[in-house]
């Protein structure tokens, strides 16, 4: 194995560590959400990133990007959301072909509620990866970027 081939295979056991990371807090946080608010990761996602926005509204494609969705699963998710009342769509004023998606008041208090509970089990999680030595490099990595 040359020199390249090294550092290919530390890229790809860093990518897979990263993965089993991620594959980790994803299902403490799917399990956390669903029993404290009937929400998965991904509808958390979604009202924390409206949350986040002027006036809590974004464009569908803005949206798919924060969720890392596709435009089709982004759009199911949304009928989804809207029909439990949390989000509503309205159409853009100066481009009739646009759609924003908006945080409704059921869903901004749905999560207000929820996100002790995410904020509490992502903190839990993370200090559980922390202790096994193959995930810890990556979690005091995260709580680098925290205090940069």
């Amino acid at each position: 194995m040359g020199i390249k081939d090294d550092a290919v295979e530390v890229r790809a056991q860093g990518w897979r560590t990263l993965a089993a990371l991620h594959g980790s807090i994803e299902a403490e946080l799917e399990k956390a959400l669903q029993a404290s608010s009937e929400l998965s990761v991904v509808e958390y996602t979604v009202l924390d990133a409206l949350s986040r926005q002027d006036g809590w509204h974004m464009r569908m494609q803005q949206l798919a990007r924060a969720t890392a969705l596709s435009s089709s699963a982004t759009t199911r998710l949304v009928n989804r959301l809207e029909d439990r009342g949390l989000l509503t769509r309205i159409l853009c004023a100066d481009d009739r072909r646009g759609i924003y998606t908006e945080l409704t008041q059921a869903g901004q208090k749905l999560l207000v509620d929820a996100k002790p509970v995410h904020d509490d089990t992502l903190e839990s999680a993370l200090s559980a990866a922390g202790q096994v030595p193959e995930l810890e490099p990556l979690v005091k990595a995260l709580g680098a970027l925290q205090q940069a």
